[in-house]
């Protein structure tokens, strides 16, 4: 089984990258961040041509998350992170695989900077939310897939140049502490698992020609809980797509379950 996360900067304008994607790779289940568009926007009869269903909890030029589908799914469910100011985050669906029932959530966490204002105390509003949530899962024992947009470097090998970042709200100390408490709580950073090379980036900015020299941030994570670990089989970036025309700034990161 495949499930790729990817923030796709606007669904409507990356609509043809998506279906290409969707085609190529033929992922069971594509998690979508930043779709910036209402539901009723939502390109629904496009992705249901090509044999894909959509869950959207969509939010008007801002934000909003997705879950596009072939499979069999239960228990929708919409801001299933607490979001103080009622901004769409974050979207899940339960799933049966192997007999296992597995929680899939796709998330957007707030990009917090500047540092120096209410959206970076918002971000870290958000991020205890997320905790609290996810340390409620881990002592029910349920089974959780986690992707999406986490706007946080976890380490320096994540980011070309870090101290350039260093007071950045995607890098700070205290953002990446979150990261790592989130880990120490039951999670495993799936990329990490099988592949710790450097360098290797899921972001890249549009300006300076950031993606031609491989000027990078990885910040589009997939965290799985420990209890199902055993189920991975690769974690990969598809970075091709950042190289098309008109693309997102981010690439899909895509788990693959044995």
């Amino acid at each position: 089984m495949i499930i790729s996360s990817w923030n796709v900067n606007s669904v409507r304008v990356r609509l043809d990258h998506i279906i290409e994607y969707l085609n190529k790779n033929k992922p069971n289940f594509l998690l979508l961040q930043e779709i910036k568009t209402e539901n009723k926007n939502f390109p629904y009869s496009e992705l249901k041509k090509i044999g894909y269903d959509s869950e959207v909890h969509g939010q008007k030029s801002y934000n909003g998350v997705a879950i596009i589908y072939n499979k069999k799914i239960n228990n929708i469910n919409f801001n299933v992170i607490n979001d103080a100011e009622n901004q769409s985050r974050s979207i899940s669906i339960d799933i049966n695989y192997k007999n296992e029932l597995i929680k899939i959530i796709s998330v957007y966490v707030p990009n917090g900077n500047p540092v120096d204002t209410d959206k970076y105390q918002y971000k870290i509003e958000w991020l205890k939310s997320f905790e609290e949530f996810l340390i409620t899962q881990n002592k029910l024992k349920n089974k959780l897939i986690i992707g999406g947009d986490f706007n946080i470097i976890p380490n320096e090998e994540d980011v070309y140049n870090p101290e350039d970042w260093e007071n950045d709200a995607l890098y700070r100390t205290e953002i990446r502490k979150f990261f790592r408490k989130i880990l120490n709580e039951g999670y495993e950073d799936a990329f990490r698992l099988v592949n710790k090379q450097a360098n290797n980036y899921t972001f890249w900015d549009y300006q300076y020609g950031s993606f031609e020299k491989n000027r990078g941030l990885r910040i589009d994570h997939f965290l799985l809980s420990k209890n199902i670990i055993h189920l991975i089989k690769d974690v990969t970036i598809d970075k091709y797509l950042r190289a098309l025309e008109r693309p997102s700034d981010h690439a899909p990161i895509k788990l693959t379950l044995a």
